[in-house]
């Protein structure tokens, strides 16, 4: 395993080119050419709550692929300094520059919502890799097509969804992330997730405690039904689960599916 480092802007080097990659899917699926390709100049960094990766009109230098209990936000910033998310990333995908070739200015902002390991890859080394094996492009041309569809599906969900059905679905897309009932978060960040108060994501916590779906303490919400909680949230999860299954299928079924049993 790589060295993992803490903070900073140096990265330690990969020591082996055989990384175990299983705690994220997009690196999970590559073949012995691709890890050929990235593996040597991979690193692991423990991302920070809160951390911000980069801003609007930042140069995307670094992608970052977040390990299994990890989970980051890309957030629009408004000129009064007001925040709103457009997409969850967590183990299924990466943070970072995706799809762009050459210069790779941010957009928006990437914030860690719930600190853990990722790792990290120059994104130059990473279009190098993208030229010279086809399936990497084609891995990650399929991840941006599905990651695009939940920004829009956020558009369309902050629109026309109650604060109530786009909280159950933010808990759910979470859990998928977190892959475990209990999600380490407070009230404050649900709502600039949300681009609420934070009194109406308490009232919301609340309702969801009292009909037995969830228990929430300071900075922890423990998801109790799942299958109650995927009644209240809006359609939009579930659409833009879908389509990533469509897209990836062996990549995110059991993200998906396994989520569905329980």
């Amino acid at each position: 395993m790589p060295r993992l480092t803490t903070g900073g802007p140096q990265l330690a080097p990969t020591p082996s080119p055989k990384t175990d990659f299983t705690t994220n899917r997009l690196l999970r699926v590559l073949r012995i050419e691709e890890h050929a390709l990235v593996g040597p100049h991979i690193f692991l960094k423990r991302l920070r709550r809160n951390q911000t990766l980069f801003e609007p009109g930042d140069e995307v230098e670094t992608t970052y692929f977040p390990c299994q209990g990890t989970v980051g936000s890309f957030l629009i910033v408004s000129l009064s300094g007001r925040e709103v998310q457009a997409a969850t990333i967590g183990w299924e995908g990466a943070i970072g520059g995706i799809v762009s070739c050459g210069s790779k200015p941010a957009y928006c902002r990437a914030v860690v919502q719930i600190g853990g390991p990722a790792y990290a890859l120059a994104t130059a080394r990473l279009e190098e890799a993208k030229q010279r094996s086809p399936l990497l492009h084609d891995i990650f041309s399929r991840y941006a097509d599905s990651l695009l569809a939940q920004v829009m599906q956020s558009v369309a969900c902050n629109a026309l969804h109650s604060a109530e059905a786009r909280c159950a679905r933010w808990l759910l897309a979470t859990q998928d992330r977190v892959r475990g009932p209990l999600l380490p978060l407070t009230h404050e960040a649900l709502a600039e997730m949300l681009g609420v108060r934070r009194t109406t994501v308490t009232s919301i916590a609340v309702q969801l405690q009292a009909s037995g779906l969830i228990h929430y303490s300071r900075g922890r919400i423990e998801i109790l039904n799942r299958r109650g909680l995927a009644r209240v949230a809006c359609e939009c999860y579930s659409a833009v689960a879908a389509h990533a299954d469509r897209l990836l299928p062996h990549h995110t079924s059991e993200l998906i599916r396994g989520q569905q049993a329980r």
